[in-house]
């Protein structure tokens, strides 16, 4: 079994295959931080979380300054980046 992992630090030992529960923490609301995708409804963006572990903080870092977080919201921000990632994208030339 594959574990999610910051850096080369397991994030609390959340296994890969609980992708759909851990997506079912992160929600698109219109009425909360412009409607982009969020953690469980909270004002905390998936977008803040993925640029504070980008900048090498530790999961224990990020949960001890949003205590109201738990592992498993940092593993759902890590799936849906992936899940994102999986997708085909193309670009198109514009004048």
């Amino acid at each position: 079994m594959r574990l999610l992992k910051c850096g080369n630090r397991p994030i609390d030992e959340v296994p890969v295959n609980n992708t759909k529960s851990l997506l079912d923490r992160i929600t698109i609301d219109p009425d909360v931080c412009n409607g982009k995708p969020a953690i469980r409804h909270m004002r905390v963006t998936v977008e803040s979380i993925l640029d504070f572990l980008g900048a090498g903080e530790s999961t224990d870092e990020i949960l001890r300054q949003y205590p109201m977080l738990e592992p498993e919201d940092i593993s759902a921000c890590l799936a849906f980046a992936s899940r994102l990632m999986g997708r085909r994208y193309s670009v198109k030339e514009t004048a």
